[in-house]
């Protein structure tokens, strides 16, 4: 599903939400776990998982970007820094397994918005096809996909709340 967008005071929300029929457990493993999260999201790393321990970002050029854990609230709850803006997983428990709820909350809308969400939607993608026993093919393509799908949705966004 793809990402829902709202204005607030303080900037932005961009809201993504997943059913997946998988135990809470495991959805949380997929993002504490090193050995889990490597599986989707390869640049992460969790140094010091408590509130206000540190997730470590690889920039690819042999420096790290080191990011806040603002909440943790195990298995439910983890939110970190993430530059300038924040990112936060939800789980909940409901009877097919668990909702997972992504939130990304922006201070503004750059040109790399629409990047940063099509990464999100392909990462959530990937932790869902994982989760089934499945391998995930094409994740570029899949990618340039939903760039393309975001450059035209915050366009429409912002001409709305323009209007």
């Amino acid at each position: 599903m793809a990402a829902c967008l709202t204005k607030d005071k303080t900037g932005f929300t961009a809201r993504f939400e997943r059913n997946l029929n998988h135990p809470i457990e495991n959805v949380w493993s997929m993002l504490t776990e090193n050995d889990q999260l490597k599986k989707w999201f390869p640049e992460l790393s969790i140094e010091d998982l408590r509130k206000d321990g540190i997730i470590k970002f690889d920039m690819q050029d042999g420096t790290f970007e080191e990011m806040k854990i603002l909440d943790l609230e195990a298995p439910f709850i983890l939110e970190y820094t993430w530059g300038e803006d924040k990112v936060r997983f939800e789980l909940q428990q409901n009877p097919e397994g668990c909702k997972l709820v992504m939130i990304e909350k922006l201070n503004g809308i750059t040109s790399h918005t629409p990047r940063d969400l099509a990464g999100w939607h392909v990462c959530l993608d990937v932790i869902e096809t994982l989760l089934d026993g499945k391998d995930f093919s094409r994740p570029q393509e899949i990618w340039e996909k939903y760039f393309k799908e975001y450059n035209q949705t915050i366009e429409d966004f912002l001409k709305k709340i323009q209007s």
